[in-house]
């Protein structure tokens, strides 16, 4: 045998020997995955451990910090979520990509200020409502509307997709002005271009301390009555609405434990602290109007359904 071919052997050997020690620490090392519990892997989520959330840019609802999400709705759901073992993995999008990556099932679910709708619910799941939302408008500071009579004839804004805009194209008179985000909504309010905006109610207070420049209010819009609602059923969010978090038809037995969830920090108390800290009243978020259960009775909830309260 050569010297030549003695010498290649050892190199064979030596670079094998340290593929398979390289191999060994990459497998044991900090790249690791942490190991996936039996009753994470249950929910079904499309990653198994992982929770895939589509946010958009909506603070204090929803923001995205380096890679974690921040704001209310991202408080309630990395709770829910560590409770239940999962590990949250952001992506940012718009509100319409939010609702159409639930709907095609790129991403488990999608939470900031979304609205439960009848027409929702036929291509999602929702959870139960982890907080209600009070109809409050961004006005300009000594303009006042109280009903929606009032807004008869109005420039009147919104956010594209959002409730408000089937609200708005049924008050009599009213222009419509959709925006792709809140702050074209803020803009064009502190600039005279519109009157009123409709937005949820914690993003108004924020836009109130962060831009005092606008001279910005919140009002909140007397609740049309049951006669009203009949006579013009769109007119139905401009009462308080119920939000929830937004789920794949699919993802059954991961919307009932994340409800489950939801129902548990009412109760402990996790849920006022949440809404006290970004400045909202617990009375007004977290008790639902009288007509917030039948909403939802016989259509995504059985006929006893009771929405989440405080006492």
């Amino acid at each position: 045998m050569s010297r030549t071919f003695l010498a290649r052997s050892r190199v064979v050997s030596s670079l094998t020997a340290a593929a398979l020690v390289v191999a060994t620490l990459t497998a044991c090392g900090g790249e690791s995955k942490a190991p996936v519990s039996d009753a994470a892997a249950a929910l079904g989520t499309i990653e198994p451990g992982v929770l895939k959330v589509a946010i958009q840019p909506y603070a204090p609802y929803t923001s995205l910090v380096g890679d974690k999400m921040a704001g209310l709705d991202a408080d309630i759901l990395n709770a829910v979520a560590g409770k239940l073992g999962l590990t949250v993995k952001p992506e940012v999008t718009d509100f319409a990509g939010m609702l159409a990556n639930v709907q095609s099932r790129r991403v488990d679910i999608t939470i900031g200020g979304v609205a439960w709708t009848a027409e929702r619910q036929k291509q999602g799941l929702f959870t139960d409502p982890p907080y209600y939302s009070p109809p409050a408008m961004a006005v300009r500071s000594g303009e006042h509307y109280q009903t929606v009579e009032d807004l008869q004839g109005k420039d009147l804004g919104t956010v594209e997709g959002y409730v408000w805009v089937k609200s708005i194209q049924a008050v009599p008179g009213a222009k419509l002005h959709a925006y792709p985000d809140g702050n074209g909504v803020f803009d064009d309010l502190g600039a005279g271009r519109i009157n009123a905006g409709f937005l949820d109610p914690l993003l108004v207070l924020a836009a109130q301390k962060e831009r005092p420049e606008l001279k910005v209010e919140t009002q909140y819009l007397t609740p049309p009555s049951d006669a009203e609602v009949k006579e013009h059923p769109q007119y139905e969010y401009f009462r308080s609405y119920m939000t929830a978090f937004y789920l794949p038809k699919q993802a059954t037995a991961l919307e009932k434990a994340i409800s489950e969830q939801i129902r548990a920090m009412y109760g402990s108390g996790e849920m006022t602290k949440l809404i006290e800290k970004y400045g909202g009243a617990p009375d007004q978020f977290l008790k639902p109007a009288r007509e917030i259960a039948a909403t939802r009775r016989g259509v995504d909830r059985p006929a006893d359904w009771q929405p989440p309260s405080i006492s």
